[in-house]
């Protein structure tokens, strides 16, 4: 009955009729009503009629029918901008960029004028498919049309150039702009972020209120995560306070920020404040919880996220975006039979998945299973990435890693410096330092982790000299050394016994390069100077450090003064190992034994019964006698 009212509606209508009966079910999306439309249009002999059919490609390409469109499309003799702007807007809202592009240019071709619509969404479409080249000219083109005024336009091409790369370029259209609305401050200020400008975001947020334009939770979370990105959290966490009702994503880019930045505890107390106050978590936010779980060793929370992702039915998705940092969050817990559990409900398809079942493999110590999972994967046909060969040639033996570097050599990697540079650790680590030597010569790109490699490779090797020499090349080639690296070269003075370098080194760092020296490179330097028998120096050191020493420091010290029988000093070292690790029976027992060794028997005993008192006892030392037979 309906169709049959409806075709009575339809019939002996005239063009102007035809054409607001077709709006109405474009508005509507109805699919079948308008090919009724259509069927009778063809009856009463208008399926000629350019407007006709003009309207009826807007039709179909806006239900989706982009066949039909594209049959009547070809049937007009010279296609109008709307006929033209109907394809443009199927392709891009289907996020098919390259046809969208595509009809662009075919309609230049025709000598087409485009407008104020059909701009935005081809310039989207330039954006997504990273065509800067065809987006600079559609923007003379804009200008030649006249629609450099017009707001969506100009947002569009703030957004394109800023995800291109070009945040100048962006920051021009933006501020030759007659009028902005929200949109255009919010696409600039997240352009900023993208481009890892991260002060301007700040400053735009300012210069957006003196404009009296208010910020929404899209500009919130801009600024929070210029904050959270240059590390000032606690500076995301007052903009937070300010958003009457956050968003998830607002949650994810505080919970991320903290994650990312170290401060695990706070990103857990932040997750959990957020679940108390029943919002949601969705895929991201797990995503970004968990690397805290893995840091902080949170089993109990990893498992309780896992729970909750089950319980909010995610399905398959689950396993496959938060699905790798759960596997990771169990492997570093020690549950590895839950990471292998976590791994078969991943997508085996997913070059991800296998990459971090290797790694937690790795991370355990089982470079054996991780070289299993390797050739698995191989088995099953999934080719490895650049994150494949960097995780699993630090798992390898010396046989299992030149397999993987004669697959290398065959494989696609010429170009993947983190690559070589995992196989460089390979080498120097399984003890083939030439050969990571050799590695570390062929490759035409070197980046400061690979002069990093190769100096630490030397240095445990005991190649002093030559770490050294490799030093001063890296400062030939343009790369500046940072602590990492003069972490790297001290330890392989102290090793090599090179004092003197070794200390010209450290002054280089701190006077040259200007890098404020950390722990590790205290402990370096007091080793090289305790191994040089130098221990009242270490201890005069130790004594001038901004920080306090460690059991590391202390420890390198007693072993010193005890192997050159600096009995005063390794009494000084001993009594601090006592404070620092005061559980220790070990300490207390070498204490006692220089204070009577030295006639201080009186402070012998009360270490002994201090020992007593606190209920320590030195373990009873074990051998083993193995028999021949």
């Amino acid at each position: 009955m309906r169709v049959w009212n409806f075709q009575r509606t339809i019939s002996s209508l005239t063009v102007p009729n035809f054409n607001h009966l077709l709006q109405l079910c474009i508005n509507s999306r109805s699919l079948n009503p308008g090919k009724q439309t259509h069927q009778q249009i063809i009856i009463e002999g208008l399926h000629h009629n350019p407007f006709v059919i003009t309207k009826l490609i807007l039709f179909y390409a806006d239900c989706n029918d982009i066949e039909t469109s594209r049959i009547l499309f070809d049937r007009l003799p010279q296609p109008n901008v709307f006929a033209w702007t109907s394809l443009i807007s199927f392709y891009s809202r289907n996020g098919m960029f390259d046809g969208c592009i595509g009809a662009y240019i075919g309609m230049k071709s025709k000598n087409v004028l485009p407008d104020g619509y059909v701009f935005p969404k081809v310039l989207r479409a330039c954006t997504m498919a990273t065509c800067l080249g065809t987006g600079v000219q559609i923007q003379k083109d804009v200008i030649q049309c006249g629609a450099e005024s017009n707001i969506e336009v100009c947002n569009c091409l703030i957004d394109m150039y800023s995800k291109s790369g070009y945040v100048e370029s962006a920051r021009q259209v933006f501020d030759s702009m007659a009028g902005t609305d929200l949109l255009s401050w919010n696409s600039m200020i997240s352009g900023y972020v993208y481009n890892g400008i991260l002060q301007m975001p700040v400053e735009m947020l300012g210069l957006m209120r003196l404009n009296s334009i208010e910020p929404d939770t899209v500009t919130w979370n801009s600024v929070m995560d210029a904050y959270c990105r240059m590390g000032q959290c606690d500076e995301a966490w007052k903009i937070f306070s300010q958003i009457e009702e956050p968003s998830i994503i607002s949650w994810t880019t505080l919970i991320s920020g903290y994650s990312r930045t170290g401060k695990h505890e706070s990103a857990l107390g932040i997750f959990r404040d957020m679940i108390s106050r029943g919002v949601h978590a969705d895929l991201d936010c797990i995503s970004s919880i968990l690397p805290s779980c893995q840091h902080m060793v949170a089993l109990r929370f990893g498992q309780e996220i896992h729970a909750y992702g089950t319980k909010m039915d995610y399905g398959c998705a689950f396993y496959k975006s938060p699905g790798p940092a759960l596997l990771m969050t169990y492997a570093k817990c020690g549950r590895i039979h839950d990471a292998e559990r976590v791994f078969r409900l991943m997508d085996k398809r997913d070059v991800v998945a296998w990459n971090a079942m290797i790694l937690g493999y790795g991370d355990r110590g089982m470079g054996n299973l991780a070289v299993k999972c390797f050739q698995e994967m191989q088995r099953m046909g999934i080719k490895g990435d650049q994150t494949t060969f960097s995780t699993i040639l630090p798992a390898c033996g010396l046989k299992s890693g030149k397999q993987i570097h004669a697959y290398i050599k065959n494989g696609s990697f010429a170009s993947a410096t983190p690559v070589w540079n995992a196989l460089i650790h390979m080498y120097a680590q399984c003890g083939s330092i030439t050969t990571a030597y050799s590695v570390f010569c062929q490759m035409d790109n070197k980046d400061l982790v690979s002069w990093n490699t190769m100096i630490g490779g030397f240095g445990k090797h005991g190649l002093g000299r030559e770490a050294l020499q490799l030093l001063q090349e890296m400062r030939n080639s343009g790369t500046r050394p940072n602590s990492f690296t003069f972490t790297s070269v001290l330890s392989a003075c102290s090793y090599s016994g090179l004092t003197d370098e070794g200390l010209e080194i450290y002054n280089n760092m701190t006077q040259i390069f200007e890098l404020n020296p950390g722990m590790e490179h205290y402990a370096c330097l007091i080793d090289l100077l305790a191994r040089a028998g130098r221990v009242e120096d270490a201890l005069e050191f130790i004594m001038r450090m901004p920080v306090t020493a460690d059991k590391r420091v202390w420890g390198s010290v007693l072993a010193a003064s005890l192997s050159y029988q600096k009995i005063s000093v390794a009494i000084v070292a001993s009594e601090h190992l006592v404070e620092l690790e005061p559980e220790n029976a070990g300490h207390y027992v070498t204490l006692s034994n220089m204070y009577s060794r030295v006639g201080r028997v009186d402070d012998a005993v009360k270490i002994r019964k201090l020992m007593e008192s606190r209920d320590l006892a030195k373990q009873i030392g074990l051998s083993w006698v193995v028999n021949g037979n």
